[in-house]
């Protein structure tokens, strides 16, 4: 039985070629080289991914995103929300160091800041990601009818699959 090349299985019709099929899934089983994980807050959606990526044998980059400052923060008496924004990330990187650290995996850390769905976008393409790991989180009320849904931006408009962790 002849397998086809990593990478190739996609382009087979697999309703009609069985045989593609079996091989690909025998000849290889580490499919993603590398893994973009995107937190949000949840450390879960860190930790799966992390999980993920040590079985694959896969390089990760864990991925932090600060939404853009939208109004005058002089109003309420904020001076310096640079420094505001630095601590709060600077605690999200110990946090996601000392996961990856119990969870003996090497990762690359990137924070950015912008639109939260391109910026996961882009950083998965200048990263050549396999995988994108996102985690998703439930909206309730006003949020759920008229809140911008990064989800459904990211899925839609991604360079790779999407996998979506749960709370």
């Amino acid at each position: 039985m002849e397998g086809c090349k990593q990478g190739d299985h996609g382009k087979h019709n697999r309703a009609r070629n069985n045989e593609c099929l079996m091989s690909c899934a025998c000849s290889s089983m580490k499919g993603y080289r590398k893994v973009l994980i995107a937190v949000n807050g949840s450390m879960n959606v860190l930790e799966e991914g992390l999980r993920i990526a040590r079985d694959e044998g896969c390089w990760v980059t864990v991925l932090k995103v600060i939404p853009p400052n939208e109004g005058d923060l002089h109003l309420t008496g904020i001076k310096n929300i640079e420094d505001i924004f630095m601590s709060g990330v600077g605690k999200s990187i110990s946090q996601i160091r000392n996961i990856a650290s119990s969870n003996r995996t090497l990762i690359k850390i990137k924070i950015e800041e912008g639109d939260i769905s391109k910026k996961i976008i882009e950083v998965a393409e200048e990263e050549q990601c396999d995988l994108i790991i996102v985690g998703s989180k439930k909206r309730k009320g006003i949020k759920r009818l008229f809140g911008e849904n990064v989800l459904k931006k990211v899925i839609n408009n991604s360079p790779c699959p999407v996998l979506v962790v749960g709370r």
